[in-house]
């Protein structure tokens, strides 16, 4: 967890020197990165938080010990190709979340995260194509009964610190 935090803190550094060297300055991005609170969905396959349990396992079909182990990962949780998915709403981030029939054991999870959102892009088109613009650190993405509730797609796993489950 120490390793998560550290790369976090760095990765706000990071986006705190970029701001800085804009023409146009982000004063939330000079000042914290922009960060926000945030909900991840996901899934848990062990007896974490059943009566109690707060032991990690070490299965890999269990993506929230995964994720409080050793933070997100751009292969395991990028979503359509883009970016982390996060959203303002818990009730959105339930939704998104995606169990397979053939694992029955599966449970779903939210994870509350803190985010360096540091740049935001707000696409008015495919926020496929947007994905390859240079500048930002995240996408703000809206869709369909909830366009109205943003959603957040973090480029960069080291943006995100997971803190409650």
């Amino acid at each position: 967890m120490q390793k998560t935090l550290a790369r976090f803190e760095e990765y706000r550094e990071m986006v705190k020197i970029k701001a800085s060297k804009l023409q146009k300055k982000h004063p939330r991005c000079l000042a914290d990165g922009n960060e926000l609170l945030r909900f991840y969905g996901t899934t848990v396959a062990c007896s974490l938080g059943l009566n109690g349990s707060s032991s990690l396992c070490l299965s890999e079909k269990c993506c929230v010990c995964r994720i409080i182990r050793s933070g997100f990962s751009a292969k395991k949780e990028l979503k359509g190709g883009i970016g982390v998915f996060t959203t303002s709403t818990s009730g959105r981030a339930f939704e998104s979340i995606e169990i397979i029939d053939n694992e029955p054991s599966l449970r779903k999870a939210l994870i509350v995260c803190r985010v360096i959102a540091g740049r935001v892009h707000r696409p008015l088109e495919n926020i496929q194509e947007m994905a390859a613009q240079t500048g930002f650190d995240s996408l703000a993405g809206k869709v369909g009964l909830y366009s109205n509730i943003e959603e957040l797609y973090l480029l960069n796993p080291r943006a995100l610190l997971p803190c409650f489950v």
